[in-house]
């Protein structure tokens, strides 16, 4: 079993930047894939990045490609997400989740464990 706390969100300024960290605790993320996901008030939940488990494949939404960031720590079994010139339309909550072995990484149907969320506001 493996519980997901996602932590650093917040209101932010359009333009702005933030960074949200999402810890596992129970045991080892270190050989999963991880990935973020966020849904904004009356839309589906939707991929927004993710990593291989050692951090040298990365992968993106069109959306964010070029503003966000993943990465991961694996001593501290957490994973990260770097976003920069935050526009009104990132507003969503983000969740983190552990990729299934062997799973694809861009759909929410191949992860399993999910963190309860942490909301990220961007006004314009």
């Amino acid at each position: 079993q493996v519980q997901l706390v996602e932590s650093g969100g917040g209101l932010v300024l359009a333009g702005g930047s933030l960074r949200v960290s999402c810890t596992a605790s129970g045991r080892s993320i270190s050989s999963y894939g991880m990935g973020w996901f966020r849904q904004a008030p009356g839309k589906e939940r939707e991929f927004v990045a993710a990593i291989n488990w050692s951090g040298a494949i990365t992968y993106y939404a069109d959306s964010v490609k070029g503003r966000f960031t993943i990465s991961r720590e694996n001593v501290k079994n957490t994973v990260y997400l770097q976003m920069n010139s935050l526009k009104p339309e990132d507003t969503a909550v983000y969740y983190c989740a552990v990729r299934k072995p062997g799973g694809t990484y861009y759909s929410s149907g191949e992860y399993t464990y999910w963190g309860q969320g942490t909301q990220v506001t961007v006004s314009s």
